[in-house]
C-alpha cells in the first residue's frame, strides 16, 4: 500500500512533566483534528493523562502500568490493530493516530514494534517523532537521564516548551544544546502549551544547515561540566552520487553491529535519480526509504548523512563506508566532515 493511503502515526515523547500532553490537549482541541486517535502510555496504574484530553475522550485509549517500550509492547500492538479494524468495519474514522509515550520511554522499541509488524507496516506510517523538553528542567534532564538524550535524538522535531516560565539565557542554552545532540531535528517554542497543529504535523523532509569543515577532527571531546563525553553527532556531506546498493548492505551490516549504540542515522541520499532517498533510521530500525521526484526545495543536489552515535569513533564509520564502497568501485568523494561531542 502506497504512503498516501496509509494511517499517520505520530509519536509524542519526552521527559517526566516536560508537557506532552498540555501540547497534545491544545492541538487536537482543533477540529480539523476530528479523526484522530490517541493511544496515552502511563507508568502507574492509575492513569490520568487520558482524563485530561477531554474534547476526544471517546477516541483515547489508556495503556497503564508499564511502559509501551517495553513490557506493554503487544497491547500497543494489539491496540493498533483493533483501531485498524474498527476503521475497516466504519466504526471508527481514523486519519491519525498519536501515540503518547511516558515520560522513561526510549522512542526506538516502539518503532521497532510498528516498522517490523507484517500487518501494522502495510497499513500505517510513522510520519513524525515529537520530542518536548522542558525549558526549566530539561538541561538537568538531559544531563542526569539518558533516556531524556535517548528521545531528544530520536526526534524529529523538538519542541521546548515552558518557555513562559523560563528564561531567554536557558532557552537558547538549551537550544544550542539540542542542535548539538541532534542536528537534524526541527527545534521550536510553544508558550503555554500552545503550537500550531500544521507546523507539529508539517513532513516536509529537511536536514541541517551546511556543516562546517573543521581542520581537525577531536574525537575526545569534554562537555560543559569537563567530563568526558561519549555521544557524537556527525555529519556528511558527498558530491558524488552515492551507490544505492552497496551503501544500503553497508548501512544494514553497521546497524547490525552497532545498532544500540546508533541513536540515530538521517540522510538525504543522492543516487544518481531524478529525486533524492529520504533515509531515516533510529538505533538498529530503518523506516521504509522515502523516493522523492525531484530535489525542490533543497539547496543543492548532494548527499548529507548525519550520525548520532554512543561509543563509536566517528572516523571507523568514515573508514568502513568508504571501504565499502570502494569494493565496486564507487568511492564517494566527501566534500565536508563536521563531528560535534555532546554538550
Amino acid at each position: 500500500m502506497a504512503d498516501a493511503n496509509k494511517c499517520s502515526i505520530n509519536i509524542v515523547t519526552g521527559f517526566l512533566g516536560s508537557g506532552k500532553t498540555t501540547l497534545l490537549g491544545d492541538v487536537l482541541s482543533d477540529a480539523a483534528y476530528a479523526g484522530t486517535s490517541v493511544i496515552i502510555n502511563e507508568y502507574g496504574e492509575a492513569g490520568l493523562d487520558h482524563r485530561l484530553i477531554r474534547r476526544i475522550e471517546e477516541r483515547t485509549t489508556l495503556l497503564a502500568g508499564g511502559c509501551v517500550c517495553c513490557n506493554r509492547r503487544e497491547d500497543l500492538i494489539t491496540e493498533l490493530n483493533d483501531m485498524l479494524n474498527a476503521h475497516q468495519s466504519g466504526k471508527l474514522p481514523l486519519d491519525r493516530v498519536v501515540i503518547e509515550t511516558t515520560g522513561l520511554a526510549d522512542p526506538a522499541p516502539i518503532l521497532f514494534s510498528i516498522l517490523t509488524h507484517p500487518i501494522l507496516i502495510h497499513h500505517y506510517r510513522v510520519e513524525t517523532v515529537t520530542a518536548c523538553l522542558d525549558a526549566v528542567n530539561g538541561e538537568t534532564h538531559l544531563t542526569g537521564n539518558p533516556e531524556s538524550v535517548k528521545q531528544i535524538a530520536a526526534a524529529d522535531k523538538v519542541i521546548i516548551t515552558k518557555t513562559d516560565i523560563s528564561t531567554p539565557e536557558k532557552v537558547k542554552r538549551l537550544r544550542s544544546r539540542v542542535a548539538r545532540i541532534n542536528p537534524t531535528a526541527q527545534i521550536l517554542k510553544s508558550i503555554r502549551g500552545h503550537i500550531p497543529a500544521s507546523v507539529l504535523w508539517n513532513t516536509r523532509p529537511s536536514m541541517p544547515p551546511r556543516p562546517v569543515i573543521l581542520p581537525n577532527l577531536l574525537l575526545n571531546e569534554t562537555n560543559s561540566d569537563g567530563h568526558a563525553t561519549s555521544i557524537r553527532s556527525m555529519s556528511l556531506q558527498f558530491t558524488e552520487p552515492l551507490d544505492w546498493l552497496a551503501f544500503g548492505i553497508w548501512l544494514s551490516m553497521l546497524l547490525q553491529k552497532h545498532g544500540e549504540k546508533m541513536f540515530r542515522v538521517k540522510g538525504i541520499v543522492d543516487v544518481g535519480e531524478g529525486g533524492p532517498i529520504v533515509l531515516n533510521g533510529v538505533q538498529h530500525i530503518i523506516h521504509p526509504p522515502r523516493h522523492l521526484e525531484d530535489w525542490k526545495g533543497y539547496e543543492t543536489r548532494a548527499s548529507q548523512i548525519v550520525f548520532i552515535m554512543r561509543d563509536i569513533e566517528p572516523g571507523q564509520i568514515m573508514e568502513s563506508l568508504f571501504a565499502f564502497q570502494s569494493l565496486i568501485g564507487a568511492k564517494p568523494e566527501i566534500s565536508e566532515i563536521n563531528m560535534n561531542p555532546f554538550v
